[in-house]
């Protein structure tokens, strides 16, 4: 098992920064390939970014690439998403999760975090 606790959500301007943070226990965290989701209000939820082992390859989701970067610190159990240039259509809770490779597929996925709340306002 593997339980993952996100951090780091909140409201911010449009154009403002977060970063959120996905603290892992229970199994070797640097086994595991992660990964962001967020679910808007009335939405499907949807891919981000996701990350490797090592931290050596990353892939970001259209919507997120140039703005937002994932990372890792296998040290301190714990995976990043650094949020820049955010707009209203990023309001979502956003969902760190945990898998054996890096995909944009939810179903790849094999543990889940309850959620962080990201609201941009205009």
């Amino acid at each position: 098992q593997v339980q993952l606790v996100e951090s780091g959500g909140g409201l911010v301007q449009a154009g403002g920064s977060l970063r959120l943070s996905c603290a892992a226990s229970g199994r070797i965290f640097s086994r595991y390939c992660m990964g962001w989701f967020r679910q808007a209000p009335g939405k499907e939820r949807e891919f981000v970014a996701t990350i490797s082992r090592t931290g050596d390859n990353a892939y970001h989701a259209d919507s997120a690439k140039g703005r937002f970067t994932i990372s890792r610190d296998n040290a301190k159990n714990t995976v990043y998403l650094q949020m820049n240039s955010l707009k209203p259509d990023d309001t979502a809770v956003y969902y760190c999760a945990a898998g054996p490779d890096t995909s944009t597929r939810e179903a790849r996925y094999d543990y889940w975090g309850q959620g962080t709340q990201v609201t941009v306002s205009a």
